[in-house]
């Protein structure tokens, strides 16, 4: 108990409040540029926190990485652009629901369920750590297979009608993923004599050029037409933009996606990218209105934003339990962790009891800041679609520009970037979607990894030893059934709705 009262102390002192607002505030401008994440946010800023207590400066890093994350949700609905891998299923609604002249009701919807999907993964970091830490233990290679083959299976949920096309950008994601250094040989794999290309490519700079650029293509189509693409009408937001109804309506959805990101978050080297995925999936399959997915409705925006925050929650309890960062953000904490002389792992609490209690209550009060600060600016926001797109776009490919370079330091990076906008841009003409190669880029390598740990081990370690793998293989096969005979039905629907348009064209 005296550790919690140690930790409130700690937090509610006005420095480390003020250091806490001052982070959150610089996460969430970092969090809505892209190229420049969350764990580029900590990285600039951990040597800032040198100087500082363990409390402030651990408060000040949770801080930034929390605004980081939910910055992203901004340039997703807005722009079409993820600012953040955690963002990209933000885009599937966000942007529709933009286009409509509700980009005050998209943003209000994000930002609320990121601040409810904060505190569902802090409750369930603070209470089930333990727990939860000795499942996350039990998966090895056998287990993280099959998990990365249940993720790919989402896939199929992805590609929509056209099935054949989405598989192809999969494997075509999952390619990309090969270049460089082989995993455990560690040969050069497609790298061409670049030593650029020994690490492969980033994700961030995928995103980009997936998103970013090939927005700007698709806008220089226009410009000859002289067509306006700014908003003009005002857009008119009522309290925070959302009613209570449709709020309660989403506590469900909200709540599975949380449950999903928490997950997801405590399983090692997967992330936000993968749980916001899976979660727009699982959404898209178990409702009612699974046609208008896509086309803007709030329901996706909820699953997305709220898994990626939850994620959070669940991407701390390995790290502080027992040692093991989830992604990049949370290696760079481990990092500040041990910057200020706090030793993650099993003894955590009884060494730094009042250092742990002290990062939770700084999550809480980092997700309240957010969650006001992103309100307050939402209108702010929002005129940012006024702004015509032939001043706005040029701002937003140097930003990315900046962004690419900054990931490893490298011009390199940002001729790729202008690569994998062209080669976006050509498949959205062929009508392939992308969204499939992302999950392919990410899930392909611990895939790959984990299938050579598994073929080693078959010989003296059998599957049928491994009951997780065994569950993870049965429900990817249900994954794929519902799915395929969802998207067959869709077909089916979308077929009889335009020979019903075409008949009633030929009649008049």
């Amino acid at each position: 108990m005296s550790a919690i009262m140690q930790g409130l102390t700690a937090v509610i002192q006005p420095m480390t409040i003020v250091l806490v607002a001052i982070g959150v505030a610089v996460g969430i401008v970092f969090g809505s540029i892209p190229g420049l994440t969350a764990t580029m946010a900590i990285v600039m800023f951990l040597p800032v926190t040198y100087s500082m207590t363990a409390s402030e400066g651990i408060s000040m890093l949770m801080a930034l990485y929390i605004g980081g994350i939910s910055g992203g949700l901004i340039s997703a609905i807005l722009l079409n652009i993820p600012g953040t891998p955690s963002s990209v299923a933000t885009c599937f609604d966000g942007k529709p629901l933009a286009d409509k002249g509700q980009a005050g009701k998209a943003l209000a919807v994000g930002v609320i369920f990121s601040f409810l999907g904060t505190i569902i993964g802090i409750g369930l970091l603070v209470v089930l750590a333990p727990v939860l830490c000795d499942f996350a233990l039990k998966f090895q290679a056998y287990e993280y297979c099959a998990l990365a083959v249940f993720s790919l299976s989402m896939v199929i949920a992805l590609t929509g009608r056209d099935m054949p096309k989405g598989l192809i950008s999969a494997v075509m994601g999952a390619l990309l993923a090969t270049v460089g250094l082989a995993p455990i040989d560690s040969r050069p794999r497609f790298t061409f004599g670049l030593y650029q290309l020994n690490n492969g490519f980033a994700l961030v700079v995928l995103l980009i050029g997936l998103f970013a650029i090939s927005e700007v293509m698709k806008y220089a189509e226009t410009v000859r037409q002289k067509q306006d693409f700014t908003i003009r009408e005002n857009v008119k937001i009522k309290g925070v933009g959302i009613t209570f109804k449709e709020f309660i309506g989403q506590i469900p959805n909200a709540i599975v996606s949380a449950l999903i990101g928490v997950g997801i978050g405590i399983l090692p080297g997967i992330g936000g990218g993968v749980s916001c995925m899976i979660s727009y999936t699982v959404s898209k399959n178990t409702s009612k209105r699974r046609d208008l997915y896509g086309t803007g409705i709030i329901d996706g925006v909820v699953a997305s934003e709220t898994a990626n925050n939850g994620t959070i929650g669940g991407a701390m309890i390995p790290l502080l339990s027992l040692g093991i960062p989830g992604d990049a953000a949370t290696a760079m904490l481990l990092g500040g962790l041990q910057v200020h002389n706090v030793a993650p792992g099993p003894l955590i609490y009884q060494k730094s009891g009042d250092v742990v209690y002290a990062i939770f209550f700084a999550m809480v009060l980092a997700a309240i800041f957010m969650m006001l600060f992103m309100l307050l600016g939402m209108r702010f926001f929002v005129t940012v679609l006024k702004v015509p797109k032939n001043f706005l776009l040029p701002v937003v490919v140097v930003l990315c520009a900046i962004g690419a370079i900054g990931n490893a330091n490298m011009l390199f990076d940002t001729y790729t970037m202008v690569a994998f906008g062209l080669m976006s841009y050509l498949l959205i003409k062929s009508k392939i979607p992308t969204v499939p190669m992302i999950l392919g880029f990410i899930l392909g390598p611990t895939f790959e990894q984990n299938l050579r740990r598994v073929s080693q081990l078959a010989s003296s370690d059998p599957f049928w030893h491994h009951p997780i793998f065994c569950v993870l293989i049965a429900a990817t096969v249900l994954v794929v059934i519902f799915s395929v005979r969802a998207n067959i039905k869709d077909a089916k629907r979308a077929e009889a709705k335009e020979a019903a348009e075409l008949a009633e064209n030929g009649e008049q």
